[in-house]
């Protein structure tokens, strides 16, 4: 079930309903309804994916308990690695085994002995990435004397299994949501208006920006060896508005969904791609991912405390660790270890916080350096998309060589294709309405909402109807 089909219009309106007009009594029978709605949410997808997502539920939750309770420093790490090693060691079989087999495969057969690799017929259940990192950052925090184990198993079990984040985030935390979870919510209609123009923004995002560029980006990455180098820079432009509004409009959703509900959850995207250097940029994309690898792995591993080549080392191992997150190939790698590369001349001048505030714009000198930065960050970006979109890493290089060997930049393909230079002007505007609603969550709230609500939704009906079905990006991570 997919937030941008049908089912998931059906399927809203229906558990909005029951829980504010039938299920408000208190908190438990509020959270006990969005459970039930959480699993059948869930396993629209396959049944079978909720045994794994109960597994994986209760045994963070049973660990979690131990270690509070854990009178011996020893007894406390028995439960704290026993949770880590069965969490990781799920996702590796699921998602990583198939990979590391066929690898470790081609390594003996290119040194002469012959290997065929014994890989498992299994389907990658959707969501684990997240639902894990959700149990393990718990489990971490207990251990660690952050927070309190939680001893209601229908609280603890929303805070994992909570449909809008469930399948592909925001990655939450355990300080910020169980709190909202332990207490009975009462409707707010500011905060619900809130959460439907979220809703729209996020579906103009997805039907209109990413579903639509999608069709022009497959078509040049899939036949990248035929295309001038003015299409193939138009196929990394395309690339890039697609998996932003893919992945954020679908956070988007989910933020939106979630404070129908009374809940807020933590804020993943904040127009990134208006960045003025890289460091800026993963300030603003996939917050949540970013922020739990920082607290979970970049600090313990020293952080920024040591010195510039401790700093190098483990901004490469947060990257390169980020990139395998996303999936078991080695372009997802090579795209985590270029974006790790980007960040050395900010490590190196000890730069990489400058830009963390609100960005102004005066016509005068500084705003021509403010847009070239951004420019040339976007630039950045797009290269190590190219990377993450192509199917290995040689289709990469060969991607970005023909650009720069073809030298062809006629206007062929935007010839070719129907409706091309619509999409640019289509891009463009879109650019332009979040530059001038960048200090706000979401552009249709505020003045004359009602007029950019109808709009949005007659643009979200107009280009659901002639374009193609596409499910969200990140549902394979």
């Amino acid at each position: 079930m997919f937030f941008n089909s049908l089912a998931f219009a059906i399927f809203l309106p229906i558990v909005f309903f029951l829980y504010w007009f039938i299920f408000n009594k208190t908190k438990s029978t509020q959270n006990a309804l969005l459970i039930v709605a959480s699993y059948y949410f869930y396993s629209c997808w396959d049944w079978r994916f909720l045994f794994l997502l109960v597994f994986s539920t209760f045994l963070d939750y049973y660990t979690g308990i131990q270690i509070e309770k854990g009178k011996s420093e020893r007894g406390r790490k028995f439960w704290f690695w026993l949770s880590i090693i069965v969490n990781l060691g799920f996702l590796g079989i699921f998602k990583y085994y198939n990979f590391f087999a066929a690898s470790f495969s081609e390594l003996l057969n290119s040194v002469g002995i012959q290997a065929s690799p014994i890989l498992l017929n299994v389907i990658l259940p959707v969501g684990i990435s997240f639902y894990t990192f959700h149990g393990l950052s718990y489990v971490i925090d207990i251990y660690f004397k952050r927070i309190k184990a939680e001893y209601n198993f229908v609280d603890y079990s929303l805070f994992v299994s909570y449909f809008p984040l469930l399948v592909a985030g925001p990655i939450e935390r355990a300080t910020h949501l169980l709190p909202e979870i332990k207490v009975k919510r009462e409707f707010d209609l500011e905060k619900a208006k809130e959460g439907v123009c979220q809703i729209i923004w996020g579906l103009v995002k997805k039907v209109i920006i990413a579903d639509t560029c999608a069709t022009y980006a497959n078509a040049i990455f899939d036949n990248y060896t035929s295309m001038n180098s003015f299409s193939l820079i138009l196929g990394a432009i395309y690339f890039a508005f697609q998996i932003y509004g893919d992945f954020s409009g679908y956070s988007d959703i989910a933020l939106g969904v979630s404070k129908l509900f009374g809940l807020d959850l933590l804020r993943n995207f904040n127009y990134p791609y208006f960045s003025r250097d890289i460091a800026e940029f993963w300030r603003r994309w996939h917050i949540s991912l970013s922020s739990w690898f920082r607290d979970y792995l970049y600090i313990p591993l020293g952080g920024s405390k040591g010195g510039l080549w401790m700093k190098i080392r483990n901004t490469f191992i947060i990257f390169v660790v980020s990139g395998f997150w996303h999936g078991a190939n080695w372009t997802y790698i090579a795209w985590g270890f270029i974006n790790a590369v980007y960040f050395l001349p900010l490590l190196l001048s000890n730069s990489n916080r400058n830009n963390i505030g609100e960005i102004q714009l005066k016509f005068n000198f500084d705003a021509v350096k403010v847009i070239f930065s951004i420019l040339y960050t976007f630039l950045l970006t797009c290269v190590a998309w190219v990377f993450f979109r192509a199917k290995t890493i040689t289709d990469a290089v060969l991607y970005l060589k023909r650009i720069i060997t073809n030298r062809e930049f006629n206007f062929q393909y935007l010839d070719n294709e129907r409706y091309s230079y619509e999409v640019l002007v289509m891009i463009l505007l879109f650019v332009l309405v979040e530059w001038f609603n960048r200090n706000k969550i979401e552009p249709l709230s505020g003045k004359r909402s009602l007029l950019k609500i109808a709009l949005a939704l007659a643009a979200i009906m107009a280009f659901g109807t002639f374009s193609d079905y596409k499910e969200f990006i990140y549902f394979q991570f």
